[in-house]
């Protein structure tokens, strides 16, 4: 890619991991990071993955080529204000928000016509929070939903589908809206339901937890402001996948009630038999 100047705003753990990976795939880009906190900027300058930094949103965007949005999805409208007025000619933005239509609405509604906006989530990250966890290769080989509209630049959308396949990721495109709905699925209401099955157990039953149950709900250990603003944008397509759920359960309990063996086995070896078939097809 031809990038040489680049603008991360918020370089917690995925800025600063897309901050480590573009120093180390793309020569001599310049990478600027925003944030409000001086410290964690002082990190992210110490740990290499910004080459300069600022407060200042507008003045991080100035000059720049491409801009990264990676705050909380409830600062990603506020923030798009902020920083048009800061963007040269053919400027491409795009975030690493996990709902899509709010903020590609905004993007498209708030950038002036000489900038470009255009969705992206790249399905990588954990559960921790902070630059001090970011690593180079955090973005290598997962999956990266770009969502682009009817209103989007082709140039734009090349531009940005490049960058993170520079950054090592596979790519998909699906439109905003079944961006949200999906990942309502996978995703959005998973989470609520590690915190659920967190919150249901008593302290007693906790204390004899195995792996698996650890393992079930590692994603409850998530930053609670960041998962409330997702499940609050996209509380239709969350809500929607609670009543699906709650039609699984209802039948799982029939037959735990009816104590019809044969029919629970099959429904629990369908379930492991989808997830063999997605494992495998993500191997391929």
């Amino acid at each position: 890619m031809s990038l040489r100047r680049i603008s991360i705003l918020g370089v917690g753990l995925l800025g600063g991991s897309a901050g480590l990976a573009c120093r180390s795939r793309l020569s001599g880009c310049e990478i600027i990071g925003y944030g409000h906190r001086t410290q964690t900027l002082e990190s992210a300058l110490r740990l290499g993955a910004i080459t300069s930094a600022a407060t200042d949103p507008r003045l991080a965007v100035e000059g720049a080529d491409l801009i990264l949005l990676c705050t909380p999805v409830a600062r990603l409208a506020p923030l798009l204000t902020e920083i048009a007025a800061g963007l040269k000619p053919g400027a491409v933005v795009t975030d690493v928000g996990s709902s899509k239509r709010t903020v590609v609405e905004a993007g498209e509604r708030m950038l002036p016509i000489h900038a470009h906006f255009v969705g992206s989530h790249p399905m990588a990250g954990s559960e921790k929070r902070g630059v001090e966890f970011a690593r180079a290769d955090l973005f290598e080989n997962a999956l990266c939903l770009i969502t682009p509209t009817d209103h989007t630049s082709p140039q734009a959308l090349k531009e940005v589908d490049e960058f993170w396949q520079t950054l090592g990721m596979r790519i998909t495109h699906l439109s905003p809206a079944e961006h949200d709905r999906r990942l309502a699925e996978v995703s959005h209401l998973p989470h609520a339901l590690a915190a659920a099955m967190v919150s249901m157990a008593d302290r007693e039953s906790l204390d004899l937890a195995g792996k698996g149950f650890i393992d079930l709900t590692r994603i409850a250990s998530g930053d609670g402001g960041l998962w409330r603003d997702i499940l609050l944008d996209n509380r239709d397509n969350v809500l929607g996948s609670i009543d699906k759920l709650r039609a699984v359960l209802a039948e799982l309990e029939t037959l735990i009630s009816r104590g019809d063996s044969i029919a629970l086995k099959d429904w629990l070896d369908s379930a492991a038999a989808r997830r063999a078939e997605m494992v495998e097809r993500r191997m391929m």
